[in-house]
């Protein structure tokens, strides 16, 4: 949509589309208009029969919502998709703020063009600022499938994600929803919106999700930013990228946690595989994995320390972060170990992923994941800080972890996806034929057992589609996501002539 109206000319925000029963559409967005205040728009598909929903017509009566009284202007944007109540009305939910208190503000509505305004807010936290993009869905405790947006019941936990504006990073926390108050209560105060756990520990930010009802999956879509500077973009011609879609479900083994997984379609990329089975990483050693170019490589790895230097290793009070480390190069009894991609010959560039283990007092041992941008390049231009979080490894799980290395990507997902980061970075010496992969481990007193497949990925080809191929043919709708080497702003949807 273009911004050619009163009410957004000056921007067509982020917003969500809701299938109706009779399988129509609408789209609720957010405008900005020509005095900059934030409104909430309607749009519908100007052909329901197009398969990619290419034009949208804007309603004749927007906008549809309006800043309540008591929130700013500017403080009130990106709508969620709708779901469905008892009461047969649609139910929303919008971003906000009061002060310092990030707020989602709850509507009703029956016809997506008059609202009522419920009572208080679904929910708010003190200190977390403006909610933007904000998502709510429901996942199952009981299912490996994912649920439609209006599922609701006792086998079910409802997701509450915001991206605050004042640190821009997803956030989510997991909860109980009260379809009769509006109200959503969250498991745990302690890790609540905001001030908990993260989609992505790296560079993700302003994520969504939606239902594949062919599938039967949640689906999460993120943003990827730059971390180099405006002149680098400017001169390359574009700036920023959508990730790799992932899958959502409910950790049944943690109950306090979601797993995020890149979705299927990303194997059918898939070229050769490697096989590298209990290699034997000593302390202080760095072993090259011969997988020829590694410019785009799908890997999936498990670790496994030695038991009894786990046992015999002292306790210690060390209060470890990923971000204030010092990144791969700090040495412990017990980490760090992983991956060293997207590095030269020489190791004057590369990217450390990897796992680093504290064993505190009582003999609790701690896990935490972390990716390394320190000496991911020798451009001087860019960001380069260390990321990651502690990640939940329960009694008899080894350590895992999925990569998927493109370029100048690279997401990584630990304990089938527990805990997330994606990395951005800009090799200058590590790119196309140059790029390498090695297993490094920097602990001072454990060996690692390390045992990967890795394959080689091919690139995305996308043929342009035609609009007037869809009224010469039937088409069978395939959703494929894919990310390689494809600007930011572009969902896929393809189609296939059957």
């Amino acid at each position: 949509m273009v911004a050619d109206q009163w009410y957004d000319i000056n921007g067509v925000w982020t917003g969500s589309a809701t299938i109706l029963p009779n399988d129509q559409i609408v789209m609720l967005y957010t405008g900005s208009t020509n005095e900059s205040v934030q409104v909430q728009c309607l749009a519908y598909p100007a052909d329901h029969k197009d398969p990619l929903l290419t034009k949208w017509v804007k309603y004749s009566g927007n906008p549809v919502l309006v800043p309540p009284p008591g929130i700013g202007v500017k403080d009130f944007r990106d709508p969620t998709t709708a779901w469905y109540t008892t009461e047969g009305k649609w139910r929303i939910t919008i971003g906000s703020k009061v002060n310092k208190t990030g707020i989602s503000l709850v509507y009703d509505t029956k016809d997506f063009i008059k609202y009522e305004q419920l009572d208080g807010v679904l929910h708010a936290v003190p200190g977390t600022g403006m909610w933007e993009c904000i998502d709510f869905y429901p996942v199952s405790k009981t299912s490996d499938k994912g649920l439609d947006t209006s599922q609701n019941g006792a086998d079910v936990k409802h997701v509450m994600k915001t991206s605050l504006d004042d640190d821009r990073n997803d956030y989510y926390a997991l909860g109980s929803y009260n379809e009769k108050t509006g109200k959503w209560v969250p498991d745990d105060q302690k890790i609540d919106v905001g001030i908990g756990i993260r989609y992505d520990y790296g560079k993700f930010y302003a994520s969504k999700t939606f239902y594949d009802q062919n599938k039967q999956r949640r689906v999460l879509w993120g943003w990827i930013g730059e971390s180099d500077s405006e002149n680098a973009d400017v001169k390359k011609g574009w700036a920023s990228l959508q990730g790799i879609p992932r899958t959502v479900l409910f950790d049944q083994n943690t109950g306090s946690n979601l797993l995020q997984w890149p979705v299927e379609e990303i194997e059918k990329l898939r070229l050769n595989k490697k096989n590298f089975d209990k290699v034997q990483v000593k302390a202080g050693s760095v072993v090259p994995l011969d997988v020829g170019t590694a410019t785009q490589l799908d890997i999936v790895a498990e670790f496994e320390l030695d038991q009894k230097v786990v046992e015999s290793a002292a306790e210690s009070n060390e209060e470890f972060s990923c971000q204030t480390s010092g990144g791969a190069a700090k040495r412990g009894a017990l980490g760090p170990f992983g991956l060293l991609v997207l590095a030269d010959d020489s190791l004057s560039e590369r990217t450390p992923v990897y796992f680093y283990v504290v064993k505190g007092s009582g003999g609790t041992v701690n896990t935490y994941f972390c990716a390394d941008q320190t000496r991911s390049s020798v451009a001087t231009d860019v960001v380069k800080q260390v990321s990651g979080s502690y990640v939940p490894v329960l009694k008899g799980e080894k350590l895992s972890v999925r990569i998927l290395v493109d370029h100048s990507i690279i997401e990584s997902f630990a304990q089938g996806g527990r805990t997330t980061i994606t990395t951005r970075v800009y090799p200058t010496q590590a790119i196309y034929g140059a790029a390498r992969l090695f297993l490094f481990n920097n602990a001072t007193d454990t060996s690692v057992t390390a045992s990967l497949q890795i394959w080689q990925m091919n690139s995305a080809f996308v043929r342009p589609f035609s609009p007037d191929a869809a009224s010469h043919a039937s088409f069978t709708p395939v959703t494929v996501f894919i990310k390689f080497i494809v600007p930011f702003g572009i969902f896929l949807t393809l189609y296939f002539v059957r």
